[in-house]
This record gives structure tokens, sequence and C-alpha cells, in this order.
């Protein structure tokens, strides 16, 4: 078999988890395999090793990638001098904008988190919990600002 393909933005791995996410979203974490993986690379199984070290890593990189951006777009959110309507909207945006940009990661962060394993499990749903709780409280305050209705 061949080679993974990569250039100067992309390494091997990047490949690999990129791919990953795309058949996660396809088929499920559950229901897909290494040897499915390999296959949409385009190597064998125990290449895959070489480069990851588990199924499970996988999902945790793509997980807390894009948990991760999402965490810091609302810290620059919430520092900025902007109408809880404007942060909003800003939250919005970018959440659009993510599904435009990387779909199959999202998606997969939204959909299988759940087989995370400890403590990366705890680890995510302490993100997301902190998430709501912070659009939360820019809804509240825009409440006490007379910018929302309660």
């Amino acid at each position: 078999m061949a080679k993974i393909k990569s250039n100067k933005t992309n390494t091997r791995k990047d490949v690999i988890i990129a791919q990953a996410a795309r058949l996660f979203r396809e088929k499920g974490y559950s229901a897909t395999s290494m040897r499915d993986l390999a296959e949409h690379v385009g190597v064998e199984a125990a290449s895959l090793y070489n480069h990851i070290s588990s199924k499970a890593e996988i999902l945790q990189e793509i997980c807390f990638k894009a948990a991760n951006s999402f965490m810091t777009h609302i810290s620059e959110v919430e520092l900025s001098h902007r109408s809880s309507i404007e942060k909003l909207e800003a939250i919005l945006r970018f959440h659009i904008r993510q599904m435009v940009t990387n779909y199959e990661e999202v998606y997969v962060m939204d959909r299988e988190w759940k087989h995370l394993t400890d403590p990366y499990l705890s680890n995510m749903q302490s993100q997301r919990r902190s998430y709501r709780q912070r659009i939360a409280a820019i809804i509240e305050e825009g409440i006490r600002q007379g910018e929302i209705k309660n």
C-alpha cells in the first residue's frame, strides 16, 4: 500500500485525523474500525500506529481541538466591550462558521464525545457544561441590561 499523503500544512497524523472525523461522522465512532480508517487513508492498519496510538486518541484529538476553539472564542467574546446581543451574535456567527469550515470535527465533537473515556469524558462534560453556563450568563446580563426580554 501507499504512504499517507501529507503536505507542508498537514502532517500524516492530521490526514489520519481528518479521515477519521469523516468516518466517525458517516458511520459513528463505534462502527468505525482501524481497518476502515486505514483503507480510507490508503495504508495498512498497522501503519496507522506509527502516527497514533489508538482510535480513542483520535476521538480525543477531534473532540478537544473543536471544543478548545469554541472555548477560546467565547473567552474572547466575554472580554469584548460589546452588548449582550452583539456577543450572542458573535457566538452564533462563530458556530455557523465552524459548521461550514470544520463540519466533520464539530459534528463528531457534538455527537460522538460520549464515547470518550475518563478522564477525557469528565473533562468534556465539564467543558460542555461550562460553555452552556457562559452563554446563559451573557443572556442573563442582557436581561439585566434591558437588551433582552425576560
